[in-house]
């Protein structure tokens, strides 16, 4: 695909996530070991986490506190659960994403994607799991991002889990059958048979979502510390 010349400039950005992904991912590749049924892939925080606090950083990343005007883009719900290393539901988990807007562009002072800022977008949400280690985001469908000429990020959401007693896992979710996901050089790190266990499928609203939403699952599991 080729890039318009404004958007083929973004050395910032391919500075800025190529080192990032290239420091991080040989620690990452020495800690993917056994193949486990409850273990979730660990891939690169990027260079986009949020830098600085915000006032509204709720479950709902539709609606900003204060703002009338809803997010552009597809509602997304994600739910899931957070389980241990036995596959059993841990209580009490923080759990927080960060993303980018349906246009593909962060709310962080370091993306030089020229693409469109959405002000109606929150960017950023945690919320805690409950009793039987439920979570549940409502968010839009982010778009994809050239890194560089060459490379362009599929849709994803970034994910940082944490609880005392843990290891603290951050991790990124894929959508099923997306054209970029096979030569996203960050998703193919992630070892093929460990592949699936980060990429999710869109289904249709569940009962009580808004006309049109879509909705995926995903669970995340924690080792003890």
């Amino acid at each position: 695909m080729s890039l318009p010349k404004k958007i083929s400039r973004r050395n910032l950005l391919q500075a800025g996530l190529g080192a990032a992904a290239s420091l991080i991912w040989g620690n990452l590749e020495a800690r993917q070991t056994t193949h486990s049924p409850c273990k979730t892939p660990l891939q690169t925080e990027g260079p986009f986490y949020p830098q600085h606090d915000q006032a509204d950083k709720d479950y709902d990343l539709t609606l900003i506190r204060g703002h009338r005007e809803p997010a552009q883009g597809e509602v997304l719900h994600i739910r899931g659960q957070v389980l241990d290393e036995h596959c059993q539901p841990i209580p009490d988990v923080f759990v927080e994403i960060w993303q980018a807007n349906t246009y593909g562009r962060y709310r962080h002072e370091n993306d030089a994607n020229p693409a469109p800022l959405d002000p109606h977008f929150q960017g950023w949400g945690k919320v805690k799991t409950d009793q039987q280690g439920n979570y549940h985001f409502k968010t839009i469908i982010p778009g994809p991002y050239p890194v560089n000429e060459r490379w362009w990020r599929p849709p994803h959401i970034h994910f940082k889990v944490a609880k005392r007693g843990y290891h603290e896992l951050t991790t990124q979710m894929y959508f099923a059958g997306h054209k970029f996901n096979e030569q996203d050089w960050i998703l193919l790190k992630v070892p093929q048979e460990e592949r699936a266990k980060v990429i999710v499928e869109l289904e249709e609203k569940s009962q009580g979502d808004e006309p049109g939403a879509k909705q995926c699952r995903f669970n995340i599991a924690l080792q003890r510390a």
